[in-house]
């Protein structure tokens, strides 16, 4: 999808912290790795999944794990994200900043409203950019993937201590006895499986341009 010899800028969008480290986390630190430049944009503050000074804390301590350039903050309340034109012109704004060859973002079919409204501002935002795939959360629904991203041990190692960082949301699964490590690791193995690897990501495209 994205070849190490050609370096890129790649925005990760996500409604809320956390939830670019559990849709494409593995990804990200791998492009990282890689050389690739990663920045973040991180729209609510998740006040509604916690206190939102220590998800702040977190989300900074997940950049650091990841070796990402930046965390750009959107400044909305958790659930309060909502379409509207200011709304999109502070996306474009970010977008002519950070200069993406590739954006990352949640999923439009979802039960959270926040991953809604974020995925449909970014489809306006994003008209005139090549690449934006949109990457999955427990809350998706709909989801079949054409794109895979292999992370392997190493990087679903990573993808989990980015979750790690995150520690204030590590057993606010919803269901019992099942933290979001568990929640992680069986999707990477999932996606894995359907991609004839072990572990890895898995993407559907806005658009996605093929070098030949």
């Amino acid at each position: 999808m994205i070849k190490n010899k050609d370096k890129c800028d790649i925005l990760a969008i996500g409604a809320h912290p956390d939830d670019i480290e559990i849709g494409c986390g593995g990804a990200l630190a791998k492009y990282a790795d890689n050389g690739h430049t990663v920045n973040l944009f991180v729209v609510s503050d998740g006040s509604a999944g916690g206190d939102s000074s220590i998800r702040k804390i977190e989300q900074e301590k997940s950049l650091s794990i990841m070796k990402a350039n930046k965390i750009y903050w959107g400044g909305y309340k958790d659930t309060e994200i909502i379409i509207n034109k200011p709304i999109i012109t502070q996306f474009e704004q970010i977008i002519r900043e950070t200069n993406p060859n590739f954006i990352f973002v949640n999923f439009p079919s979802d039960t959270h409203q926040d991953h809604r409204h974020l995925a449909e501002i970014t489809i306006s935002a994003t008209r005139y950019i090549k690449n934006v795939l949109f990457y999955e959360t427990p809350t998706t629904q709909n989801f079949q993937p054409t794109i895979y991203v292999d992370i392997g041990e190493k990087y679903l190692k990573v993808k989990t201590d980015l979750l790690n960082a995150h520690a204030s949301q590590i057993n606010k699964t919803n269901i019992a006895q099942l933290s979001i490590f568990d929640v992680a690791e069986s999707n990477a193995l999932f996606r894995g499986v359907q991609g004839r690897v072990k572990y890895a990501e898995a993407f559907t495209p806005l658009r996605l341009f093929i070098g030949v």
